[in-house]
């Protein structure tokens, strides 16, 4: 290691494999930003159910061993590279992405995935926007299309995506419908702008849901657990509906039929297909939020950095989201 390399606190992964392939070291070199490339001092990073897949090695990307994982940071820069005239050292930011990995006390990332947080929003908050709200952004605007006046069910709603698609989809004027797991959780999905809520572990929810639509059925179901789902959710739609599948967790068995009646649509949305003009286009539609105040992210579960195994665990594991998971580096 070079002499003088200021050393940090980091989750490594040396092997692919379960929660316990994280380890904590505090002998890694902090990264020394270049061209278009900015240093953050991580305050909070977010947890997402993609970096447990990741870590597992079943994800289609899978990093150059071994790695930091982490995506969607918030802090404050650090330094920049000589290329960056966008931010300077002391700026509070938050990320859709990181370079060098975000489970760490500082993180490097190119400029162009960086953005202003607003002061009216801490940390924590702006750890939870990154993937959650440009996910359910580009669900909505950008793969079902929707328009205002529309109805779209949010399945599973309680979670960091589901939060900002219910904050999103009201914002636009749509009619929202959420279901959450537990008693918690479907409050939180009626204070973030569902006009109805339902609990998903209830034998007849689906006949609840079909009651409160009518005949006419649901126009857009934001999916994040299809293999589940994806069945009852062709049902559900109205003529021309289309389910955006945000998360899946394994295969399911589906009659295709169900899509014909209807001309609905299984549209499979990916965040980071999403180009660089589209990424300005969300943030722009996002920062606006922020302004206005519809964009506020639910922070839930918190964990040091030493617990991230715990972490990993719960995300997957726990019985019911309540607002975005995040590790806290301060």
């Amino acid at each position: 290691m070079a002499t003088g390399q200021k050393l940090m606190r980091a989750i490594r992964v040396f092997e692919f494999g379960g929660p316990e392939v994280l380890k904590l070291q505090s002998n890694v070199a902090i990264p020394i930003p270049k061209d278009h490339q900015v240093l953050i001092k991580v305050q909070a990073c977010g947890v997402n159910p993609v970096d447990t897949y990741i870590r597992s090695g079943t994800y289609s990307r899978k990093p150059l061993l071994p790695y930091t994982p982490g995506l969607d940071v918030a802090g404050i820069i650090e330094a920049v590279g000589e290329s960056v005239s966008a931010f300077k050292k002391g700026d509070r930011v938050f990320t859709t992405s990181t370079i060098s990995g975000g489970y760490a006390e500082y993180a490097l990332a190119a400029d162009h995935t960086v953005y202003t947080l607003p002061e009216k929003l801490d940390f924590k908050q702006g750890a939870a926007i990154g993937i959650p709200y440009f996910t359910a952004y580009r669900a909505l605007l950008h793969s079902a299309r929707v328009k205002a006046g529309e109805s779209v069910l949010v399945h599973g709603a309680s979670g960091g995506v589901g939060i900002a698609a219910c904050q999103i989809a009201r914002a636009y004027g749509l009619k929202v419908l959420g279901t959450a797991g537990t008693e918690e959780g479907q409050k939180i999905v009626l204070q973030n702008g569902a006009h109805a809520v339902f609990n998903h572990k209830e034998a007849n929810y689906i006949d609840k849901i079909k009651k409160s639509v009518g005949e006419k059925g649901v126009d857009v179901i934001i999916e994040m657990l299809a293999n589940v789902n994806l069945s009852n959710d062709l049902n559900l739609l109205s003529h021309g509906g289309r389910v955006i599948v945000v998360g899946s967790r394994g295969p399911i068995e589906i009659n295709p039929r169900d899509t014909m009646a209807k001309e609905s649509s299984i549209i499979g949305v990916a965040l980071y297909s999403s180009t660089k003009e589209e990424f300005q286009q969300f943030a722009a539609a996002l920062q606006a939020g922020m302004e206005i105040g519809w964009l506020r992210p639910v922070i839930g579960p918190q964990y040091p950095l030493e617990k991230v195994a715990q972490a990993h665990e719960d995300i997957i594991h726990s019985s019911g989201a309540t607002g975005k998971m995040i590790l806290l580096l301060k």
